[in-house]
């Protein structure tokens, strides 16, 4: 609870800069009330990562077998920062997410994880992160990147999006990064905007027809690029 806390101190600068959805007067009062839901969700995994790195010493990743194969995502890992350790406990963490004793967790996905505003399937989330070459997860990362890793700065590097389409979230599927394939779709749960926690535990708000150029920016965590925010945010 200590460690919590003084994480949740030394955050505080960034969790101020989150926008403020009620003051919104551009949106209808659901979306807004939901928007800051949304919102709220993501600074509690931000924190939750950064409680992890803490614990340690590199963020958390999804798992994979020696080929490549994935086993469990990174939401799965986080689970005993988000007050889920009974949950977190009765994972096989050897084996893959649709393995007989791992498959049956899926229906017990916490709500921090539930689609917001739009109706979802059993057990699935809209809460991703980018996987790849010069991105947050995937297997080239191993357990894990040590903050030290991120180059291009903690507030210039996107760790959790609302995906324009959801996943199961016990299954290690985060957006393709890809520098042959465009990205995929944010936003599946707000119409023309979607929300990011940043690596430094902030949460900023996105366009979701917003530049592709900038995005990718916005997702490498050592490509040398500063992401101009004013060709990404809504307002």
């Amino acid at each position: 609870m200590r460690l919590f806390t003084l994480l949740l101190f030394a955050l505080m600068p960034a969790l101020a800069a989150i926008p403020t959805a009620a003051a919104d007067d551009k949106l209808p009062e659901p979306t807004r009330r939901e928007l800051l839901a949304s919102q709220n969700n993501l600074k509690q995994m931000a924190l939750a990562f950064h409680n992890y790195l803490s614990a340690m010493g590199y963020f958390p990743n999804n798992t994979y077998t020696k080929d490549g194969k994935g086993l469990l995502s990174w939401r799965v890992f986080i689970l005993p920062y988000i007050e889920q350790d009974q949950l977190y406990k009765q994972f096989k963490l050897d084996e893959a997410w649709d393995s007989d004793t791992n498959k049956p967790l899926i229906a017990k996905m916490p709500k921090l994880y539930a689609p917001i505003r739009v109706k979802g399937k059993e057990g699935e989330t809209f809460y991703r992160g980018f996987a790849g070459k010069g991105a947050l997860f995937g297997p080239d990362n191993g357990k894990g990147l040590k903050i030290s890793s991120i180059a291009d700065g903690t507030s210039n590097t996107g760790m959790i999006f609302e995906a324009g389409a959801a996943t199961i979230w016990t299954k290690p599927d985060d957006l393709v990064f890809d520098a042959k394939k465009p990205l995929a779709k944010l936003g599946g749960m707000f119409e023309g905007l979607s929300n990011v926690a940043m690596c430094d535990g902030s949460v900023r708000r996105l366009r979701k027809d917003a530049d592709e150029k900038e995005l990718r920016k916005l997702i490498g965590y050592n490509d040398g690029e500063v992401n101009d925010f004013t060709k990404l945010d809504p307002k």
